[in-house]
């Protein structure tokens, strides 16, 4: 089942044939909350735009031999919830993934989901309903469906930091991270996709090994990441080996590091106390907020960027140092000090691909490299026969010779 970002109805289809011969159904992504959906004007910030949405739906019902499906995120408004899943069933999604949270709630805001706005909406549709949030072990996964009638329920993070989650077990991570590097080594992926998983399986252990945990982040090869897999699994076997009688999980995990299991993410107010930061200030704040705090006191800098000021102790943070960039003629983004479109590189290879020009300051060449292949057909045809060519020369010669005698 692929999953399309997209806010423009003909270039959604476009892209839905090219993929529904190989899947049982095409999802619309509704939900993401991310500033890069923000910035590219899809996932839950399209929530508002129920008039795009509906030709967006229509369209893809007329042209797509597949169903169409949307996966979406809940306004605070319950009414207005269930208003916006019944005119997508309406305009022809077929299944429906509610996300109980809003567009808001996301990072160190994140929160509970709402299982009361997915039943609401349950109960307010004939199509399947699935949902999403809150489900971190498999009894979760039951309490959901008894609780809000869904036909279906979807994990995130509580699946990438437990694969066995819906099995109901608790495997040792390094069970998994194993059975998943058998998986790459067999469908090969870029290694940044790999290191990003190994991160949440070794999550509680990488806590408690962080030179391991840097040494996983700098590792440039496949097999590099499998011996730091190897060191992490020997470790925790040392310290199983090492272990007491009756001795219990430390910090609160519900089972040992080295076992499968969820990651209960920080509100704002447990990464205050965290920081350090306390008084009239602590609150419900976010991200943002946060990491402008840490810029104003050295001593709160996120470890990313305590890292970046000992490679350079003259590192300043301070927003309003920052170099501002022009915009970009086309779509807003810092444009290239010495683009000829005045455009990003993005927006600018678009125009120079389209127009077969040059822009040296892009490194973009495709009027000369459209030159050099004029010449180099020409070259071939030259070698393909050679006798036009001599005689060509000939006749050059004999003009030469007349018009000299």
């Amino acid at each position: 089942l692929p999953q399309f970002c997209a806010n423009d109805p003909e270039v959604f289809v476009q892209a839905a044939l090219l993929a529904q011969d190989y899947c049982d159904a095409i999802d619309l992504n509704l939900g993401c909350p991310q500033m890069i959906a923000k910035r590219g004007h899809y996932g839950a910030f399209l929530q508002e735009e129920w008039d795009l949405l509906q030709r967006m739906i229509l369209l893809a019902n007329e042209k797509l031999s597949v169903p169409i499906t949307c996966k979406i995120r809940v306004f605070p408004e319950i009414d207005k919830t269930v208003k916006y899943a019944q005119m997508l069933e309406k305009a022809g999604c077929q299944l429906l993934t509610v996300h109980g949270r809003t567009k808001e709630q996301k990072g160190p805001l994140a929160g509970v989901a709402s299982w009361e706005h997915i039943q609401a909406v349950r109960k307010a549709v004939s199509i399947p309903v699935f949902a999403n949030g809150n489900i971190q072990c498999l009894s979760d996964v039951e309490e959901c469906i008894r609780k809000t009638g869904v036909h279906g329920v979807m994990s995130a993070e509580g699946n990438l930091h437990n694969p066995a989650l819906f099995e109901g077990r608790n495997p040792l991570v390094w069970e998994m991270a194993e059975e998943y590097l058998e998986i790459v080594q067999k469908y090969p992926c870029p290694l940044s996709y790999v290191r990003a998983h190994l991160f949440k399986l070794w999550h509680h252990t990488l806590q408690v090994y962080q030179q391991l945990r840097e040494e996983l982040a700098k590792v440039k090869t496949l097999e590099g990441i499998a011996d730091v897999n190897r060191e992490l699994k020997l470790r925790c076997q040392e310290e199983i080996a090492n272990q007491k009688g009756g001795e219990k999980p430390k910090e609160g995990l519900p089972f040992f590091h080295w076992i499968c299991q969820p990651y209960i993410r920080p509100g704002p107010k447990e990464r205050c106390k965290e920081n350090g930061i306390s008084g009239p200030e602590k609150g419900v704040r976010g991200k943002r907020a946060l990491e402008d705090e840490e810029d104003r006191n050295s001593e709160l800098l996120s470890k990313n960027k305590q890292k970046k000021k000992l490679r350079n102790p003259n590192k300043s943070f301070d927003p309003s140092l920052k170099p501002k960039y022009a915009k970009c003629d086309q779509c807003g983004n810092p444009k290239g000090s010495k683009c000829v479109f005045n455009m990003c590189r993005g927006c600018c290879k678009k125009r120079a691909f389209k127009e077969t020009a040059d822009c040296p300051g892009h490194g973009l060449l495709f009027k000369t490299k459209y030159e050099k292949s004029l010449l180099w057909q020409s070259s071939q045809r030259e070698i393909q026969n050679p006798e036009i060519s001599w005689r060509g020369k000939v006749d050059v010669e004999e003009t030469t010779l007349n018009e000299g005698g």
